[in-house]
């Protein structure tokens, strides 16, 4: 049977939703990003996607990366800032194709619904990127 998971209005504020697991993400060039899986790659079945809930405390951020396949983020609440000096809102979505790169962080928290459809790959700025600070500086 195909399994289900339900979490009741996931546009609270996601420092509120305490009824699902958080966990910290652990890998190298990420600082203060959490994440509850939703579903995961899987090599025996040939899944390359992965739905991920990201929670960023404020000035927590991702590494930096390539896209092999799409991605899409939600912003379900707070400030997602995006490496090129774009800031995302609460219900803004963003799209992003194979081949592009950045490094999402936020300044304020926030807390993002992210599919990709393929893994990213980690990657070195070819050219200054956006620098993670608080909103408050």
């Amino acid at each position: 049977m195909a399994e289900i998971e339900y979490i009741k209005n996931v546009f609270r504020s996601g420092f509120e939703l305490k009824d699902i697991e958080w966990s910290t993400w652990a890998e190298p060039g990420r600082i203060g990003v959490e994440h509850h899986v939703l579903w995961a790659p899987d090599a025996e079945t040939g899944e390359d996607s992965v739905g991920l809930l990201l929670r960023f405390p404020p000035t927590a951020h991702g590494d930096f990366h390539e896209h092999t396949g799409y991605e899409l983020m939600l912003v379900l609440d707070g400030q997602l800032d995006h490496s090129d000096g774009v800031s995302y809102f609460k219900g803004d979505l963003v799209v992003e194709g194979p081949g592009t790169e950045h490094q999402m962080s936020s300044s304020s928290g926030c807390t993002v619904l992210a599919i990709r459809t393929r893994p990213a790959e980690a990657r070195v700025p070819k050219k200054p990127i956006r620098e993670v600070v608080s909103a408050a500086s």
